[in-house]
């Protein structure tokens, strides 16, 4: 086994929602609509313009693990004076591969990638398997997230 890491490209996508389909699944999303097409117009736009960014983990040509990270912006606020804020998503290893440190190899790659971009916060809503990995590295539960869903 070699694994190697490297960006997404959209030579990468149908694979790439491929396994962010599978990640909904095992955590437990309710499957009411085809995902595919909207993800798809999601990555290409926003891959394009820069304010999406993947690395991924092969072994040898195959993708075995994935990671994302969404760029916005919001005014700032005292604890992210920039408003750049680092949405964290699609961080999902294929179950013969985990427990092997890819996860947090691909975490910290889309984290840097965060910095480089100027954020000053990274955010995830985390599953229950993901807050592990995500509280071992530095972040915080904040309490204060809510969701009206339209």
């Amino acid at each position: 086994m070699n694994i190697t890491y490297r960006k997404l490209t959209n030579n990468d996508l149908d694979t790439f929602i491929d396994m962010r389909i599978r990640q909904l699944r095992e955590e437990g999303a309710t499957e009411d609509i085809d995902l595919v097409a909207p993800l798809r117009d999601y990555y290409d736009r926003h891959i394009s313009d820069g304010t999406f960014v993947s690395w991924l983990a092969l072994d040898g040509d195959r993708i075995i693990g994935t990671s994302g990270m969404s760029f916005v912006e919001k005014p700032p606020y005292f604890s992210c004076p920039s408003g750049r804020i680092g949405l964290l998503s699609s961080m999902f290893t294929d179950p013969d591969y985990r427990r092997m440190g890819i996860a947090k190899e691909l975490l910290n790659r889309v984290v840097e990638e965060a910095r480089a971009y100027g954020c000053g916060a990274v955010q995830i809503t985390a599953s229950d398997m993901g807050v592990k990995l995500y509280t071992a590295y530095g972040f915080v539960h904040n309490q204060n997230f809510m969701q009206y869903r339209l």
